[in-house]
C-alpha cells in the first residue's frame, strides 16, 4: 500500500488503516463526525456524535488505546419483563475510530440517547532543525 521508495517508515500508518477497514461494517449505531470551530478560532474541534437510544452511562464504554478510540455498548436484557412483542432487542456494539497524532479526547456526555465524544486537534510544533554533513565513521 504505502511502498514508495519515498515514504519511510509509515509501516504504523498501513497498520493503522488496516485496523480503520476492520471495522465494524453493520453500521450501528449510526454517527456523525463534525468539525467545530471555536469563537476565538484558535482551537478546532472535532465531535463525533453517536446515536445510542436506550443505553445508559452504565452501559456504555470509551477507551483509548494506541491512537484508537473504541466505543461499546452493551445493554442488559431485562428478565424480569414479559413481552407480548419485542421490536426493540437489547443489542451490543463496538464502533472504533483510528485518531491522528496530536489529537485528544476532551470530553464525553450522553443526552437525549445521543452520546458525544469532543476531540481537540493540538498543533503540533514546527522544527527545522540543520544537519551538518560530517564524515562517516566506520562503525566497529
Amino acid at each position: 500500500m504505502l511502498s514508495s521508495p519515498l515514504l519511510l517508515g509509515f509501516e504504523e500508518i498501513e497498520r493503522l488503516i488496516d485496523r480503520a477497514g476492520k471495522n465494524g461494517a453493520d453500521g450501528y449505531p449510526p454517527y456523525n463526525i463534525e468539525r467545530i470551530t471555536t469563537t476565538d478560532g484558535d482551537v478546532e474541534l472535532l465531535r463525533i456524535t453517536l446515536a445510542v437510544a436506550g443505553f445508559t452511562r452504565d452501559h456504555l464504554e470509551i477507551t483509548l488505546e494506541d491512537n484508537q478510540l473504541t466505543i461499546r455498548g452493551q445493554q442488559v436484557d431485562d428478565k424480569s419483563r414479559e413481552y407480548l412483542y419485542r421490536g426493540i432487542a437489547a443489542r451490543r456494539f463496538q464502533r472504533t475510530f483510528v485518531l491522528a497524532d496530536g489529537i485528544e479526547v476532551c470530553a464525553a456526555e450522553l443526552s437525549n440517547g445521543l452520546l458525544t465524544i469532543d476531540l481537540e486537534r493540538l498543533e503540533p510544533e514546527r522544527q527545522v532543525k540543520r544537519i551538518e554533513i560530517g564524515e562517516r565513521k566506520p562503525r566497529s
